[in-house]
């Protein structure tokens, strides 16, 4: 188990048990995190953590809580809630809101684990007692050195990807301070996802069976467009192609993110009747550009601008090779880092498709290095 080598469920100092809270969304990841830690006999206690639901979905967080209190229950571990309603309307969904409504593409679920998972729950698990807290995410941490007292500076905490790559969830924690890494387990990055349903089974859990969630963070199961619409009115406009002509229309340019191929309406096929992809949009025009092919000259950057970068050990080195995803599962792209006074700038070797909001992440192998937002 990768993720606890270097932890120990005992203080140094003392005899007593590290205590650890784990985040329980009812789900089977962080229920086979929570019977890990306390397989290897640390002290757990469970945490339900309640967030703003949009009131025009049905309500699924009482069904999640519920699985998660059968899990503590079946652990036989205290069990909480923790209430982060307010928390998480201003600073993931009214976030969200206001990027797209300036026609940037922001990412909620790096916000969520910003100022919620590893913001509120952490602080709150400290205030409580609690030594670390453990979440069921598909990321390693990699704990290097022993100083302690003077010599704590010495330690380092270095966040990895997760060992299923399917499952890889590190890009939505590049925001993570080493502070932060250092009181923090994953305790299933170690692992598969298929290893871990067999350890769900082999725990006895009530949720060994159940699927994994779907949709946007703990919104729910929800298309983005549907759930922007009771926030942004639509505003009709045309869809032109890379030449400037109108080949279609849409609904609301804020409503498209690069790359997205669906949600608008074209009346002129494309030469080779492949499928169209937003290259490309302007809120003042109110248009979106699309084109046959994902990457096209004059719209794809070799270079971007950071902005909010944060590195969680050591800042990249300039002119270093790394690479660099700008979404979730993209295929890792090659580029190199060179800072420019306050400012960073990523050098891609290929062209990407990028818009301003986007997080970009940068990797060294398997090391998450952390990254910025896209100016």
């Amino acid at each position: 188990m990768l993720e606890l080598r270097n932890m120990s469920p005992t203080s140094k100092n003392t005899k007593k048990k590290t205590k650890v809270f784990v985040g329980l969304s009812g789900g089977v990841d962080s229920s086979v995190a929570a019977a890990l830690l306390q397989k290897e006999e640390f002290d757990v206690t469970g945490v339900f953590i309640k967030v703003w639901q949009p009131p025009f979905l049905p309500c699924t967080w009482r069904e999640e809580r519920r699985d998660a209190m059968r899990v503590a229950a079946h652990l036989d571990i205290p069990f909480y809630t923790f209430d982060f309603e307010k928390e998480y309307k201003k600073e993931v969904v009214d976030y969200m809101i206001g990027e797209y409504k300036e026609g940037r593409v922001p990412n909620p679920d790096v916000m969520c684990n910003k100022n919620i998972k590893f913001g509120a729950f952490l602080d709150k698990a400290r205030a409580m007692g609690a030594d670390l807290i453990a979440m069921g995410h598909y990321a390693r941490i990699k704990r290097m050195g022993e100083g302690s007292g003077e010599k704590k500076e010495a330690r380092k905490h270095l966040l990895l990807k997760g060992v299923d790559e399917n499952k890889d969830q590190s890009y939505f924690l590049w925001t993570l301070t080493e502070k932060q890494l250092a009181q923090t387990l994953f305790p299933i990055g170690g692992y598969k996802k298929s290893e871990v349903r067999e350890m769900a089974e082999k725990f006895g859990l009530p949720t060994a069976q159940k699927k994994d969630s779907q949709g946007l963070c703990f919104i729910g199961k929800v298309e983005m467009k549907d759930f922007l619409k009771h926030y942004i009115d639509e505003k009709p406009g045309d869809a032109i192609d890379t030449k400037g002509t109108v080949i279609g229309r849409h609904e609301g340019a804020w409503f498209y993110t690069i790359g997205q191929r669906h949600g608008f309406m074209i009346a002129k096929k494309s030469a080779h009747e492949l499928p169209y992809y937003v290259i490309g949009k302007d809120i003042r025009a109110n248009t979106i550009t699309v084109a046959d092919q994902q990457i096209e000259e004059g719209f794809a950057k070799r270079e971007v601008i950071l902005k909010d970068v944060n590195w969680n050990y050591a800042t990249p080195q300039k002119g270093k090779n790394y690479q660099a995803r700008t979404r979730y599962r993209q295929v890792l792209q090659a580029c190199e880092m060179l800072p420019l006074g306050n400012e960073t700038q990523v050098v891609f070797a290929v062209p990407q498709n990028v818009a301003p909001g986007q997080s970009l992440v940068l990797y060294d192998d398997d090391q998450c290095l952390g990254g910025g937002i896209i100016a």
